[in-house]
């Protein structure tokens, strides 16, 4: 089914989660932020960033800790999305924490959260257009784009998930192999930030309550996702990038 492209985002906001202290892009981390080594011709976050200018989304929330003032100074001075900072500089909160810590910027029912350093190329269909066509406010406290072992590059996992028919989600099994890895892309409602812990801690103590409660759903990306976690991944999703 093609998408109506009358048809809105469910939001016009995202968290971009850019706190890590990056040790495993050592030694490229020990001068600069990770979100700030380059890759194909941008750092990062630009790709990050500029993906989501090109899906309509014009506000952005970036939380800072390790080298906040550079990667603060950098994501500033962006025109679109507009960029507002939640700063961690005294406290890293872990991605959990992190979103808890940035809710009043982000000020939003339903807004769309993504790692820092995710690199990939769509499909037929927009990722963010994608998600939000599925998205069914009733039914999901969380909706996150997932990709097969096939179309992950640099990947070395055993997969993070399994999806049933209707796109429920539950985790891989202890020491067996699961079909779905996490892209660090999704779409977050206030509902699974309810009652949520102070302090820091991983959102995946907020996704295993919305598994038991049957409300974490998953969507398979129709393209491309890049891992880019440490320096030795770098030149090979440059070649890759150089063939699209």
């Amino acid at each position: 089914m093609s998408r109506d492209p009358r048809k809105p985002l469910v939001s016009d906001t995202a968290m971009v989660l850019a706190a890590g202290i990056g040790k495993r892009m050592r030694p490229l981390t020990v001068t600069r932020p990770k979100p700030l080594v380059r890759v194909a011709g941008k750092a990062l976050i630009d790709h990050a960033l500029d993906k989501l200018a090109e899906a309509g989304v014009t506000r952005a929330v970036v939380n800072v800790h390790y080298l906040a003032d550079q990667l603060e100074a950098h994501v500033l001075a962006r025109e679109v999305p507009k960029v507002q900072v939640s700063d961690e500089r005294e406290t890293l909160l872990e991605t959990g924490g992190g979103l808890v810590n940035a809710l009043p910027l982000i000020d939003r029912d339903t807004f769309f959260c993504l790692n820092s350093d995710n690199i990939w190329l769509d499909g037929p269909r927009n990722a963010f257009a994608a998600l939000s066509d599925f998205w069914d406010e009733s039914r999901m406290d969380a909706l996150l784009l997932l990709v097969s072992h096939a179309q992950a590059f640099n990947y070395t996992g055993m997969g993070d998930f399994h999806i049933d028919q209707m796109g429920v989600i539950s985790r891989r099994k202890p020491a067996r192999v699961a079909p779905y890895i996490f892209t660090g892309i999704q779409i977050v409602s206030q509902r699974l930030l309810r009652d949520a812990p102070e302090g820091s801690f991983s959102t995946g103590r907020l996704w295993d309550r919305a598994i038991a409660e049957g409300r974490l759903y998953g969507l398979p990306h129709t393209g491309l996702w890049y891992e880019v976690g440490a320096p030795e991944m770098i030149a090979p999703t440059q070649e890759a990038l150089t063939h699209f």
